[in-house]
């Protein structure tokens, strides 16, 4: 039975090229996902023998949690670069929504999500770690930006955690869904505008002044 991640630090090595390991990772990752990404390519991209890659990581699912930790951290803090506590709620909302809906319809973002809720029951601690680098920071901002947005008497909101919550939900109406059961190959540009404007009209049909 393999060990929870909490007891397998001891299997990433943070050395000399841990970065250049991990960047050839995310590389393949992000083009060819968990599955079609194979250790030589890996090892191939990111010039270093497959052994230098085993000294710093002991298996492809491992580097793959820690790639998807860092990318989902990046993205989070991409997204909160967007975020102007100063503008209007229509503007914030618009490009937060289309951050984060470009990010969880990508292929690494899927693929990201997949072997997320595969592997919690195996390694717990790989759920908490994914939700608190990404989505918590991203929700706790968004109850940050509505709760200052109300003092300006723009929004009405009560709940701030609920409503971020909804708005991540509403961004995600119909075509998340979609790509994550294969129903369609891709999602398009003027699709995810099509969604993220629906989901800002709807959330400040319910909470604008």
């Amino acid at each position: 039975m393999p060990k929870p991640i909490a007891q397998r630090k001891d299997s990433i090595h943070r050395g000399r090229k841990y970065d250049q390991v991990l960047a050839g990772a995310r590389k393949v990752f992000m083009t060819e996902g968990f599955e079609g990404a194979s250790v030589d390519d890996i090892a191939r991209t990111a010039q270093v023998s497959k052994a230098t890659l085993y000294k710093y990581f002991s298996d492809k699912q491992l580097l793959f949690i820690e790639v998807a930790n860092i990318e989902c951290q990046r993205q989070a803090s991409a997204a909160l670069d967007t975020i102007d506590r100063t503008a209007p709620p229509r503007k914030v909302l618009s490009d937060t929504g289309r951050h984060f809906l470009g990010f969880v319809t990508s292929k690494f973002g899927l693929q990201m999500f997949r072997v997320c809720v595969a592997e919690t029951d195996r390694f717990p601690e790989l759920g908490r770690r994914f939700y608190e680098s990404g989505p918590a920071v991203l929700r706790r901002e968004l109850a940050a930006y509505f709760e200052q947005a109300c003092a300006r008497n723009e929004l009405a909101i009560e709940d701030y955690i609920m409503a971020a919550d909804q708005f991540g939900e509403l961004c995600k109406a119909g075509l998340w869904m979609e790509l994550l059961f294969g129903v369609i190959k891709e999602a398009t540009p003027a699709e995810i505008d099509r969604v993220v404007d629906n989901a800002v009209d709807t959330f400040l049909a319910r909470y604008g002044r």
